[in-house]
This record gives structure tokens, C-alpha cells and sequence, in this order.
């Protein structure tokens, strides 16, 4: 069974639109616009921002709003569901990692047997795999120190070797599962995960080369930053750690079960033992309980921890990640009420009629619910929410594709409206004009990039 199946399995089947298409294109823009509002001038939580939303759209496109109520609710119990469990692993994970000191025998590792010419390519090296099990903000944390104190020993610029990791990070973000927006495009699309995740690290490497050290050479002459005494680069040191081997093999563990499932799925005969323990233990949900297992042995008792300390680490990665699972799961409310009320069915029928690209449609929606909110998060389980009728249409190929496309345009130039933003523009030291010449850009480049990569595998796909 497929993650999609999980966030899909019981969704009630859309209702019969009650209004004509002009009615419910202004149900539609109305709904974002109320969103874009609610989160950029009243800051207030895209959680509740989006269950406002949803109640404008059900509203204006003339449903009842009980009918409406119950739309957001199942929408909300599909993706939770789904999702919200595949997040929590994902976070225990990540923590363990982070307290193990493993995220370190990365960095050290890499580092120490870098050249000063490879540095910013070993940076975004660090930043993918740091990125590949963490979420952005605690992947930023993390690194800021070795940044600083890399760019210091090597007398480097802190952007030259800040902007390839940044974008190592944000890739991983936008890109691959389990980060919480391409794990809900797929389920709002019901796509293959297994599928989507061998493609996204296709399309991950080549927008990280563009996005991280080659456009970092133009980004550190447009903002050059010392690294000075910016940030205090001494960090706590665990006494013992995974070796790099070790922790490798741990991280890349759930990408190996979930890609080893695909695997199966295209080469293997239905019903023979080999495909169903692969089927089984590629089952996104199997594979991360899997990689938890393996790290509390690998990350937690083996570097010296403690049974107590091991919980109190499992125990801590959950509280942070309670208000993206209500973001994901109000996400998948919103986007259950654009199908029940008829809009994501008008909007396929105009894709359909238009003769554009669905990438491109898809990318650009994406676009313009990021600038709009500042969210890649709410940018994409929106556009996946719009895109989902025409997705019936398309083979696997096409659908992980589409869900690609939309996590490009979901980093769309970050600007003021994105804590990111923010978190990048403080870390690094910079004005808000510095901060739009190489953070924003760089999302910018690694969202066009990203599209360019995703169009052209489409061509092969």
C-alpha cells in the first residue's frame, strides 16, 4: 500500500458543484486571498488562516456550511493520518541524529578531507545530507556554527560556503521525502512515493550544483560577509559518536527500504516473497519505524546513551513538530474543500483545455502561494490540493513529476513574509537587501533550476 493510499484511502467522493465556474473562481481567489491576509498582515497561524479559508471558499461556492465543515474535517483525518504519523518518525529520527553527534561525523568527516577549492561543494554536500532526514530550520541551526567556523579556518567568505549548504537544505526540503510538503503532495495526488523519491534526489543534485556553488560565487561578490566573530563557532562535542560509516548507512537506511520497494514494484512478479517483504518493508511508514529502530541502537546506545536518555531524546523531537502537522493536516482540509465544493475540477478542466504544460501550471501555482504566504509548506499542499482532479489523468512518471514541480515553486523567492527569511537574514549577520541578493535569489534559482530539471525529465519520464 502506497503513502497515498493511507491519505486517501477513505475520502469521501466529490460533491456535485451547487454554483457555475464564476462563482466558484471568486470562491477560490477569495479563499487564498483570505489566507494570504490572514497569515501576512495579521501574522496569525496558517493553521487557523487555513481553516478560515476553507470556511470563505465552502461559503461563497454556496455549499452549507455543515457540508463545508465536514469537507475540512475529513480532509484534516486523511492527511493526518497519512502524514502526520511519517512526520513524528521523521522528527525522532533527525533528533537522534542531531544528539548523537552524528550530523557532526558528517560535517568533520567531509570537511577535514575538502580542499580549499572543494569546500562549497562539500558544504552542499553536507547541507543535502544533514537535510535529507531534518527539517529546514533545525538543519540551519545545526550547520550555522560549522559555517562560521569553516569559512573562518579557510578564510573564506561565510556566503561563498553559507549559500551551498543553505541550498543542500532547501532542496532536501522541497524535493524529497519525508519532509512534510512532498509527503502530502503525494497523497493529495496519489502518487508513488517511491517513484517520487528516486526522482526528486534526480532533480535535487543537479538544482543544488546550480543553486549552491556555482551561484555562490556570484552571491559572495554581490554580499561579502567575513566570518569575523558573527557567531561563536565552539560547539558541544559529544566524547563518543557514530563513526561516518555508520551513521551513512543509518541515514541513507529509509531511502534505501522506500526506493527498494519501487524497485520491486517494476521488476518483481506480484505475489512472490521477494516483492511482498520488499513491498512491506519499503511502506514509508515500515521503513522510518525501521530507521528509528536501527538509530536508537546506532545513534543513542551505541554512542553511551542511556535507555532514559534515549526516551527523553524521542520524547523532545515531538512537541516542535505538533504546529506542522496541524498546518499539513488544515492543508489537507483546504484542499478536500476545493474538491468537494468543485473548484480543483474547474481548474483541471482549464489545464485540460489550455494546452499548458501541467508541470508548468503546477509550478506556478505553487509560486504564487508561496510569495503570497511566505509558507513552502502551505504552498504545497495547496497547489497539490488544486492539481489533484487533472492528476487522475497522468501515469505514475507524470504524477511524481507533478509533485516535484510543485515543491519547486514552492521556494520560490523567500522573501519578508518567511520566518526562513528571517532566520537566514539574523544568523548570517545581514540587511534585509543583503539578504534578498543571496538568500532570496538563491531559492529563486533553485526553484527555476528545479523546474527546468523536473520539464526535462518529463521529455524521458
Amino acid at each position: 500500500m502506497m503513502l497515498a493510499t493511507l491519505a486517501t484511502a477513505d475520502a469521501p467522493e466529490p460533491i456535485k458543484a451547487v454554483a457555475g465556474t464564476g462563482q466558484l473562481i471568486t470562491a477560490a481567489l477569495v479563499g487564498i486571498a483570505v489566507l494570504v491576509v490572514a497569515i501576512t498582515f495579521f501574522k496569525l497561524h496558517p493553521f487557523l488562516a487555513l481553516i478560515l479559508g476553507s470556511l470563505t471558499v465552502g461559503a461563497i461556492a454556496g455549499r452549507g456550511m455543515l457540508a463545508v465543515v465536514d469537507s475540512f474535517s475529513n480532509g484534516v483525518g486523511d492527511t493526518v493520518s497519512g502524514v502526520g504519523v511519517l512526520i513524528a518518525l521523521g522528527a525522532m529520527f533527525g533528533k537522534l541524529l542531531a544528539d548523537s553527534g552524528g550530523a557532526d561525523q558528517i560535517v568533520d568527516t567531509i570537511v577535514g578531507r575538502s580542499s580549499a577549492r572543494m569546500l562549497p561543494w562539500s558544504m552542499a554536500a553536507i547541507g543535502a545530507l544533514i537535510g535529507l532526514p531534518m527539517f529546514f530550520e533545525i538543519g540551519l541551526v545545526l550547520l550555522m556554527p560549522v559555517i562560521f567556523l569553516v569559512a573562518k579556518r579557510a578564510e573564506r567568505s561565510v556566503i561563498s560556503l553559507g549559500i551551498p549548504a543553505l541550498a543542500g537544505l532547501s532542496a532536501m526540503h522541497g524535493f524529497v521525502p519525508p519532509h512534510p510538503g512532498p509527503l502530502a503532495a503525494i497523497g493529495a495526488v496519489d502518487a508513488d512515493l517511491g517513484l517520487t523519491l528516486g526522482l526528486g534526489i534526480l532533480v535535487a543534485i543537479p538544482t543544488i550544483v546550480v543553486a549552491g556553488p556555482l551561484f555562490a560565487r556570484f552571491a559572495d561578490k554581490w554580499v561579502p560577509v567575513p566570518a569575523g566573530d558573527l557567531y561563536d563557532a565552539s560547539t558541544e562535542k559529544r566524547e563518543r559518536r557514530p563513526s561516518f560509516a555508520m551513521t551513512l548507512a543509518t541515514v541513507l537506511l529509509p531511502v534505501v527500504l522506500m526506493m527498494g520497494k519501487a524497485f520491486s514494484d517494476i521488476a518483481l512478479d506480484e505475489g512472490t516473497t521477494a516483492r511482498n517483504v520488499l513491498d512491506f518493508i519499503g511502506e514509508p511508514f515500515v521503513a522510518l519505524l525501521i530507521a528509528v529502530v536501527v538509530a536508537i541502537f546506532t545513534f543513542g546506545l551505541a554512542t553511551g546513551m542511556s535507555k532514559d536518555d534515549v526516551s527523553d531524546v524521542l520524547s523532545s523531537s515531538l512537541p516542535p513538530i505538533a504546529g506542522i502537522i496541524l498546518i499539513v493536516g488544515a492543508g489537507g482540509g483546504f484542499k478536500q474543500t476545493l474538491v468537494d465544493t468543485g473548484i480543483a475540477e474547474v481548474v483541471a478542466d482549464f489545464v485540460r483545455d489550455s494546452g499548458i504544460s501541467v508541470l508548468l501550471i503546477a509550478w506556478l501555482v505553487a509560486v504564487v502561494i508561496r510569495v503570497a504566504t511566505g509558507s513552502a509548506t502551505v504552498a504545497t499542499v495547496t497547489a497539490a490540493g488544486i492539481m489533484a482532479p487533472i492528476a487522475t489523468d497522468l501515469p505514475n512518471g507524470e504524477l511524481s513529476l507533478l509533485v516535484l514541480a510543485v515543491g519547486a515553486g514552492s521556494v520560490f523567492f523567500s522573501h519578508v513574509n518567511d520566518a526562513g527569511f528571517w532566520l537566514v537574514k539574523e544568523y548570517f549577520g545581514l540587511s534585509v537587501g543583503q539578504t534578498i541578493k543571496s538568500w532570496s535569489i538563491m531559492e529563486t534559482v533553485l526553484s527555476v533550476t528545479g523546474l527546468v530539471v523536473v520539464l526535462g525529465l518529463n521529455v524521458v519520464v
